[in-house]
């Protein structure tokens, strides 16, 4: 059993170090949040549950594709990106509204419209971020190669594995966390421009009319905390 436990924390520290130290050691401008989603993630790091981990792996490998794609190009990263992040929100949000239906039942737990709200959220950040990075033919390609693969993927995993599916977006948003703490990082330092907030975002996120792309990123930021509590919390109730 103490052998058990050892491996448990062990395992437990690696995540930990991988997964939110840059960001919970980065400057962030929102104390309040990082604290609150820091206690969130110290409930879900779940090491002993093997859907947890295999959550968890699946995140870190698309978190090693976005880096050796992208590196740190955190505008044209967040175009592809927000196009996956989109799907999942709508996949489950559309199964918990058949579900309802197939059943006869209210969504008592208010599912439907939370997921579906999520969808829509991560669905203007890519209408904001194609705005700022502006991408090109090939990586317009590359959008619509990645939603149809993760489109079908995400499908077969929530049907079948309900919980993991939601580990999964949680461990997501959890590193656009980091991503975006990154991104505002590189906009600080200067080597990224900040440049003038494009209107959608101003309109959007009701910033002020000479907004930046720093308010931009931490308004988005934000977004993605609150998702990463959300799906956490989802996959809590599937326990």
């Amino acid at each position: 059993r103490n052998v058990r436990k050892l491996r448990c924390g062990i395992v437990l520290l690696k995540q930990w170090n991988t997964v939110h130290t840059a960001w919970l050691f980065n400057n962030c401008v929102a104390k309040a949040c990082t604290k609150k989603h820091s206690a969130l993630v110290n409930t879900n790091m779940q090491c002993t549950r093997l859907s947890d981990n295999v959550a968890y792996g699946l995140t870190m490998s698309f978190r090693w594709f976005a880096d050796t794609m992208f590196a740190k190009r955190y505008g044209h990263r967040a175009v592809v990106l927000e196009t996956v992040a989109g799907v999942p929100g709508m996949v489950a949000g559309m199964w918990q509204h058949l579900r309802s239906l197939r059943k006869m039942q209210p969504d008592d737990r208010g599912w439907i419209k939370t997921l579906l709200d999520e969808a829509e959220n991560e669905r203007m950040h890519l209408m904001i971020f194609i705005e700022i990075a502006k991408p090109n033919w090939f990586e317009r390609l590359l959008i619509l190669f990645a939603q149809f693969v993760f489109w079908h993927f995400y499908f077969v995993l929530y049907v079948l594995f309900p919980k993991t599916a939601h580990r999964m977006v949680g461990y997501f948003e959890d590193q656009a966390v980091v991503s975006y703490t990154q991104y505002l990082e590189e906009i600080d330092s200067g080597r990224i421009e900040n440049i003038t907030a494009p209107q959608i975002a101003i309109d959007y996120y009701n910033l002020i009319p000479n907004a930046r792309l720093r308010e931009v990123v931490k308004a988005v930021r934000a977004d993605e905390q609150g998702h990463a509590e959300v799906n956490h919390n989802m996959a809590d109730q599937l326990s």
